[in-house]
């Protein structure tokens, strides 16, 4: 346990696990912002007294607000509910290959604190040591009943990280410890509260549905671009997991390049390869994962890779919308928003030259969550867990 961090699992009701209908009016309350008892019980089919019954014991659980009254023409006015952002916190650690990063996040996904690290590669026991002083730094902001309040940690991270040694350059013997450690294990014995992990890709696709895009977007397929491309697939407000849990690995897509070459779109999408492209012409990329705004100093090196992945995205945006007729492509990634902006604006144009007849043209989005897409989306863990309709892809293998 935390040093005087008192036991957190003290059975406050906004700890427990709501039950289905709970989370079915949680669920549609944070889907549109705030509404009325007659709106839910039209959007949910549930009866009228069910309803009212269920967000009395919400907002008494401090889990919903009151709005101001909204009269209409004849009858009582109704009065629109939210969510109440203290009602619940949640804490999201996202382990990347060059760094890490703890987010305490309130009911509605503000950020409240955060702390962050830098490294060359990521080793279990300095990651432990790094969310052991980061949570205590992260809770000493929060207020006794606060603490009560907290759901639990969520855990985005790459899986088998260890086979990624070679490609990030760190050594084998010491990347091979994940193989064996519980990180999971050994971070709720150390702070008592409820710990998820799940692929750093997939959660990041889970923030944008709850935080970003998620809101208009009922269907998409979602694109990350971070040391190396991951993503995701939404369906019917849902993450979709597939059969063993790993749809949505766009890293593994088949693409052909020069000559006829399979290769896959991880070796072309991904800022590893402009972390290659740099070091090839001398240039060290770490300035720009500490100062964002340094990116516009990479020049034509970054002009070209932009130029690349958005050859490569558009490939895999038209063969994804040729298997599901999504809404829309989305793209986020490890970069300023400027940055994303002008690779969503050549996917756009590179998407325009391909044969897509028998499909509908492919709308590609920004996304709307950014580079903390990976530590949003962990903190979600925990309010899915708990309080919002269950997305199964979140939680598999999650004990």
């Amino acid at each position: 346990m935390l040093d005087g961090i008192e036991d957190l699992t003290g059975g406050a009701n906004q700890r427990r696990v709501r039950d289905y209908n709970e989370r079915l009016v949680l669920s549609f309350v944070r889907r549109h912002g705030s509404l009325s008892k007659s709106e839910i019980a039209r959007k949910s089919g549930l009866s009228a007294q069910t309803v009212s019954v269920i967000m009395r014991s919400l907002e008494r659980d401090g889990l919903l607000l009151r709005g101001e009254p909204r009269r209409g023409k004849v009858g009582q006015p109704s009065i629109p509910m939210r969510l109440n952002p203290g009602g619940v916190f949640s804490v999201g650690l996202k382990i990347g290959r060059r760094s890490a990063d703890l987010v305490l996040v309130d009911f509605i996904g503000q950020e409240r604190a955060a702390v962050s690290k830098t490294f060359a590669y990521p080793i279990p026991s300095d990651l432990i040591t790094f969310s052991k002083i980061g949570l205590a730094k992260l809770f000493e902001r929060l207020s006794a009943d606060e603490l009560k309040r907290i759901a639990g940690i969520g855990v985005s991270m790459p899986f088998e990280l260890w086979n990624w040694a070679e490609k990030i350059g760190a050594p084998e013997e010491q990347m091979i410890e994940w193989k064996h450690f519980d990180f999971q294990s050994e971070l709720a014995q150390m702070t008592n509260l409820p710990v998820f992990v799940q692929n750093d890709a997939t959660s990041a696709c889970g923030a944008e549905l709850i935080f970003g895009r998620g809101a208009e977007l009922s269907d998409f397929v979602y694109f990350f671009i971070g040391t190396f491309i991951g993503g995701g697939v939404v369906l019917n407000h849902s993450v979709y997991s597939g059969r063993t849990g790993n749809a949505g690995a766009f890293g593994s897509m088949p693409v052909i390049v020069g000559g006829g070459k399979p290769t896959s779109l991880i070796d072309h999408a991904s800022v590893f390869t402009l972390e290659m492209r740099l070091s090839e012409n001398g240039i060290d990329l770490s300035p720009q994962w500490r100062e964002p705004e340094e990116w516009h100093s990479l020049g034509p090196v970054l002009d070209a890779w932009i130029d690349d992945i958005a050859r490569h995205l558009a490939w895999a945006i038209v063969a994804s919308c040729a298997v599901i007729d999504f809404q829309a492509a989305v793209i986020d990634g490890a970069f300023p928003p400027d940055i994303r902006k002008n690779i969503v604006r050549a996917i756009q144009a590179e998407v325009s030259k391909l044969d897509t007849r028998g499909i509908n043209d492919p709308v590609v989005l920004e996304g709307m969550v950014g580079r903390g897409a990976r530590a949003l989306g962990g903190a979600s863990l925990p309010l899915f867990s708990r309080f919002l309709l269950d997305q199964k892809v979140l939680f598999k293998g999650i004990e």
